[in-house]
């Protein structure tokens, strides 16, 4: 369709600017995550300083792969996305660069701060009040970016993809900006505004809607751009993409609660968050099942496209892991699941198989369009990349199940005199064979990315500016 031309090109210099930095981000928090996990199998590996421990570098390790890597995929696809189904430069070319340079000095603030010791303690939300400040203008100014874009778009319809990343953002920041309520003490440190269960209620709305809104909702926006185009079909149904984006925003706000089973929490506070996850099925897998059946006719490509073959097995590890968070929010089977090795396994179902693997294959859809190429320099690396994440995420989670049962198992047998038959550092033992399994997996997932970042950096050099910046006028012209 080549109505509503503007004869001003696209804004991709901040896309292409987060898109390189997800790979950049990748590969340093992957890495991290194996080196942790190496720490489990040689405890060693400390060095015995303090710096290097793995409580200080653990919540690095989620901050480099949520924040920096995840964030930076969703910065670079939302701005590309709402550009090309609105038909419009983005509203503000100084804002979008501000939102940039601003994540990225978020991100260093995080390495230089946390395995120095400054946190909040708070998972996910680890970083100290002027970081968690900063964090905020940043993402403030994003959803001005974003939200300002739409508003001057050429089309009449707001694609449902947008309305995903509408939301991640708007909830996302009520969430951090709610949760970070502090009282400073000093530049490095406060205090949560929140006391005891409630501090515990306020981290876990926040928590557990850091997954459901920043890991989930977002990543659906992706999904419902990427998918299709890569299929070269149109998403299935539609009207299932709106109702499942309702239902999915309406509930996932009160699941929080399933991380605070058997804790000081009221009762009734937890049964709400256990019903809640059970019902979140039904919308969760609403998504899943629209990106799948968008294939109808075209499953033929998944022989020749390893791209498509991202888009998708990430869909299949998103129905799997949706089905079994519900199943673990259970208070029978969290009673056996909670504070094992299979909650681990569990993330990490959704943070390699559901959130890398769909970014991944969303960076490998826009870099050629990105630096004006016809394709990545290479197929064969994307496809050797697309088997190295499938096998390390399979064998991170298989070790995480096994060893997570064992030590529920473990933990929670009894003597007839009612002692305990193991010590917990039998249990330990007990996971060793797990904890080398894992390093393994995380080792094959962070090796994939090595591959990536060459294939990226053989493209971008085989494009010269000029090729680039006309990819942006294409894009105008042939927009949808």
């Amino acid at each position: 369709m080549s109505t509503a031309i503007s004869p001003t090109a696209y804004n991709y210099k901040v896309v292409r600017q987060f898109a390189i930095m997800t790979v950049v981000w990748g590969i340093l928090g992957m890495g991290l995550g194996v080196f942790i996990a190496s720490q489990l199998v040689w405890p060693e590996l400390n060095f015995g300083l303090p710096w290097t421990t793995f409580g200080r570098l653990r919540p690095l390790h989620t901050n480099l792969v949520i924040f920096a890597f995840g964030g930076c995929a969703l910065f670079a696809t939302s701005y590309y996305v709402v550009q090309r189904t609105c038909q419009t430069r983005l509203i503000s070319d100084s804002l979008a660069a501000f939102t940039f340079w601003g994540w990225q000095a978020v991100i260093v603030g995080a390495i230089v701060t946390l395995p120095l010791g400054y946190t909040t303690t708070k998972e996910y939300a680890e970083l100290e009040w002027p970081l968690a400040i900063l964090l905020a203008i940043v993402w403030v100014t994003y959803g001005l970016v974003f939200f300002g874009t739409i508003t001057k778009r050429k089309t009449k319809h707001i694609y449902v993809g947008n309305w995903f990343y509408g939301a991640f953002i708007v909830v996302t920041a009520m969430l951090h900006i709610v949760n970070h309520a502090s009282l400073p003490v000093s530049f490095f440190k406060s205090y949560s505004a929140y006391a005891g269960a409630t501090d515990a209620m306020i981290q876990w709305w926040y928590g557990h809607n850091a997954v459901g809104f920043f890991l989930t909702t977002g990543f659906l926006g992706m999904m419902y751009y990427f998918v299709p185009k890569q299929a070269e079909r149109p998403i299935y149904s539609y009207r299932l993409s709106i109702v499942h984006f309702w239902a999915l925003i309406t509930l996932y706000i009160w699941a929080g609660p399933h991380h605070l089973h058997y804790t000081a929490l009221p009762d009734w506070a937890q049964s709400l968050g256990m019903a809640m996850s059970i019902i979140l099925l039904a919308p969760s897998w609403g998504g899943m099942i629209n990106g799948m059946m968008t294939l109808s006719g075209a499953w033929h490509k998944l022989r020749t496209d390893p791209i498509l073959r991202f888009l998708v097995v990430s869909l299949a590890f998103y129905g799997m892991s949706t089905f079994e968070g519900p199943m673990m929010a259970i208070k029978t089977v969290n009673s056996l699941s909670h504070y094992t090795d299979w909650t681990i396994g569990h993330v990490h179902a959704g943070a390699l198989g559901w959130v890398a693997m769909i970014s991944i294959g969303a960076i490998y859809h826009m870099i050629p369009k990105l630096f004006g190429r016809a394709q990545m320099h290479s197929t064969g690396l994307i496809n050797t990349h697309f088997w190295l994440a499938t096998i390390g995420t399979v064998l991170y989670i298989a070790s995480m199940w096994v060893n997570g049962i064992t030590q529920g198992l473990m933990w929670r047998a009894i003597n007839d005199d009612g002692t305990l038959t193991y010590s917990f550092v039998e249990a330990l033992q007990a996971s060793h064979p797990g904890f080398i399994v894992r390093a393994l997996g995380g080792a094959f997932f962070a090796s994939g990315m090595l591959f990536m970042a060459y294939n990226v950096w053989r493209t971008v050099r085989a494009s010269n500016p000029a090729e680039a910046k006309a990819a942006e006028q294409i894009a105008v012209v042939g927009a949808h």
